[in-house]
């Protein structure tokens, strides 16, 4: 039992301690000494001692007819008969419940002061109890999310920080936080299922492989992507899979189905974007096979889309063998003055010389990645007037370009500014990218035309074996991607109607009625599964309806309702319902602007429009790249470093999900209210996300540099042209 001054203790720590009812009203019905002896409530009332401190830490509960101390940390059941006394209990707090964290009654009784800043107000300070147990969650997530080293909490230097910081802090080995960030991977797991489990919408898919090459080991990586029910474009991590050595087509849609069984998704796919390889065209024909075919979207006409990113590299990478002499003196000059660091002060300083305006720095390329070529290109132009200069200075630099290379340069340069333009626009992931392809891809293949009629050979020669992949990939451009403009409230079917010509020529007729057609099938997939079908026809006329006589009181009719009745039945009009799809495009186009959220739009117009809201929902969220996958290898690189090359598979899983999850959720993209309740949240100062400054960036660049979006409902609606002058 606990001794007096332990108790002078407990009874401060009381009035903070907060006690389980059913302990409470125990202890209120009956007190008992050591010895079980029930006390007289006169005594109780005149000089009874406070209870134990241990009661706000177990629960009294009964199992099999025996009086059991339910530990409220660690579910150990103690002896909690009278006669027992509490000593075991406070033991038990002190020894083997301290042990894995629970603060001791010292522990508890230790307050800090902490200054908390309001969103509406000032900071204030407030009192608060040091938790042990917090304390290594919040360890645990500093780790997890700034990809720090799991041996990082055995640094004596950070040991002694947390030791300064507060003595009451223990501390931690490598082990433990390991343990510690499984917890928290399965806390912030459980989150994103919930979001998920509570959400009506399809997830698009995104995956991709990597090679881990500190370990020589395979990964995939698994992506969705929704629109939540506050209408934001959400993404997350599903799993970072490792892959033994067989890497067949079989096995790999094996472990991809079982992820999405996993995550209860298989039933809800889109669409899954992959890169454009055989293995993956396999891969998307087995999972055609696991998944039930009346899940999926149409039936599954639209289950695969290959990425597009990927394709514009293979359409522009081997072109450029093509310019690779007009290139070579351009590219060993760059690789000379960033060879060594004089040479990069030399060539700086020239620069700040010749007062050259340009904040850039040279970049050599990576030969086998076309647009780090562009951007070469794009610097070293800029600088040309200082290799000129610096040829002077230094005789071993041999390699000055000719002012026919350098033009040449400029007019590259000017045909991949739309490739590279695009790329970057399609491979961003915080703002729809469905509705953007059409457009763009359109405008490509006309300037394309374009370019084919070129004066220079070089340009004719590249554009010719350019218009040949483009045509092998994108002649009959996919069926989600030609619906997603018509959903974009901007463009509808009138933007269809606007390229088809340009592009089809006298076939633009069948190939608009094959989108008005795919537009019709889809509307009523998606009536039939949300059991909304409108009947053609709403109801005609009949005089059961509405029953009277008209009579003037003289017994006689006035109006015979029966030679109505027939001649109604012989000129019976029928009032024909629209779908949702026919009124939508029947209301005119909305103006364009640059921070348009198309998101926020049909959040707005939901109610107007519920069946197509429910399709914008899904086709808007599917991304059509796997940027979003291949940027997890990224962070991959940096997590598996030479230093840190033994972290086993499930580890590096926990880290690299861990790490995605807290970096979404502290941006505010998901709220507590929501994964747990399903509730919708609506923002009344809400202006649209804050994610579209990216599409804001990425389209004012593509219009600076003369290739603007046709709005063909503008007086001004010709297509824009590239600037010729453009340098």
């Amino acid at each position: 039992m606990s001794n007096s001054r332990e108790d002078s203790h407990v009874g401060e720590e009381n009035t903070n301690d907060v006690i389980p009812l059913e302990g409470v009203q125990e202890v209120e019905e009956a007190s008992r000494d050591d010895d079980g002896v029930e006390q007289s409530s006169n005594k109780k009332k005149r000089g009874m001692r406070e209870p134990s401190y241990v009661w706000g830490h177990f629960t009294k509960v009964t199992i099999n007819s025996e009086l059991k101390a339910k530990c409220n940390h660690c579910q150990a059941k103690l002896v909690a008969s009278g006669h027992n006394g509490t000593s075991h209990l406070d033991r038990h707090l002190k020894k083997s419940c301290k042990a894995k964290g629970v603060p001791s009654v010292l522990d508890s009784l230790q307050k800090t002061l902490s200054v908390t800043r309001k969103d509406d107000g000032p900071s204030c300070i407030e009192t608060r109890e040091f938790d042990p147990i917090v304390a290594r969650q919040k360890i645990a997530t500093l780790v997890g999310k700034h990809e720090l080293p799991l041996n990082f909490v055995e640094y004596e230097a950070f040991r002694d920080l947390m030791s300064y910081a507060n003595p009451l802090v223990k501390n931690l080995s490598r082990n433990t936080l390991k343990s510690e960030i499984f917890k928290l991977y399965q806390a912030e797991k459980a989150k994103a299922m919930a979001l998920l489990e509570n959400n009506d919408s399809r997830v698009a898919i995104t995956t991709d492989m990597w090679t881990a090459s500190n370990q020589k080991k395979w990964y995939m990586v698994v992506t969705g992507h929704f629109v939540d029910k506050s209408w934001r474009l959400q993404s997350r991590i599903l799993r970072f899979i490792y892959l033994p050595a067989s890497h067949t087509a079989e096995f790999l849609s094996e472990a991809f189905f079982k992820c999405m069984l996993d995550w209860n998704v298989d039933r809800r796919i889109s669409v899954v974007t992959l890169d454009n390889c055989s293995t993956n065209d396999a891969i998307v024909d087995r999972l055609m096979g696991l998944i039930s075919v009346d899940s999926m979207l149409m039936g599954g006409n639209f289950f695969h889309m290959r990425c597009v990113t990927h394709i514009l590299n293979l359409i522009v990478k081997d072109e450029m063998k093509v310019i690779e002499e007009w290139i070579k003196k351009i590219r060993d000059s760059v690789a000379y003055w960033t060879g060594t660091p004089k040479r990069v002060e030399t060539f700086e300083m020239a620069a700040r010389q010749l007062q050259v305006k340009c904040e850039k720095k040279l970049v050599l390329d990576c030969v086998t990645r076309w647009n780090s070529t562009y951007v070469m290109l794009d610097v070293a132009v800029k600088y040309k007037i200082v290799f000129s200069r610096l040829q002077q200075r230094d005789k071993h630099y041999t390699s000055l370009p000719t002012d026919e290379e350098w033009e040449m340069a400029e007019k590259m340069l000017e045909y991949l500014l739309p490739f590279y333009s695009m790329t970057e626009l399609f491979s961003g992931t915080q703002y729809p990218t469905s509705n953007l392809f059409f457009p763009m891809i359109c405008e490509m293949r006309i300037n394309l035309d374009e370019w084919d009629l070129s004066n220079v050979h070089v340009v004719r020669e590249m554009t010719g074996q350019m218009i040949m992949k483009f045509d092998k990939y994108w002649a009959q451009i996919h069926g989600i991607l030609v619906m997603a403009v018509i959903l974009d409230p901007r463009f509808k079917i009138q933007l269809v109607n606007y390229y088809f010509p340009q592009l089809y020529g006298e076939g633009a007729a069948n190939e608009i009625q094959r989108v008005r057609n795919l537009s019709n099938d889809l509307v009523k997939f998606y009536e039939v599964k949300s059991g909304n079908v409108s009947d053609a026809v709403v109801g005609e006329f009949s005089s059961a309806d509405v029953c009277f006589n008209f009579n003037l009181g003289t017994g006689r009719k006035f109006f015979d309702i029966r030679k109505f009745e027939a001649f109604a039945s012989q000129n019976s009009e029928t009032i024909v319902s629209k779908s949702d799809l026919e009124r939508y495009l029947e209301e005119p186009l909305i103006k364009s602007t640059s921070n348009f959220d198309i998101l926020n739009w049909w959040k707005v117009n939901q109610g107007k429009y519920p069946i197509l809201a429910q399709m914008a929902k899904d086709i808007l969220a599917i991304p059509v790249t796997a940027v979003a996958s291949e940027s997890t290898f990224s962070t991959g690189g940096r997590v598996l470093t030479p230093h840190r090359s033994r972290l086993h598979p499930t580890t590096l899983e926990a880290l690299m999900c861990t790490q995605h999850w807290l970096w979404v959720n502290s941006k505010g993209k998901i709220l507590e209210s929501e994964i747990f309740n399903g509730e919708e949240f609506v923002d009344e100062d809400e202006s649209g996300p804050q994610a579209l400054d990216g599409w804001d960036m990425r389209i004012e660049l593509w219009v600076e540099n003369g290739f603007g979006r046709p709005d063909p409902m503008l007086p001004d609606s010709g297509r824009a042209r590239p600037d010729p002058t453009y340098k």
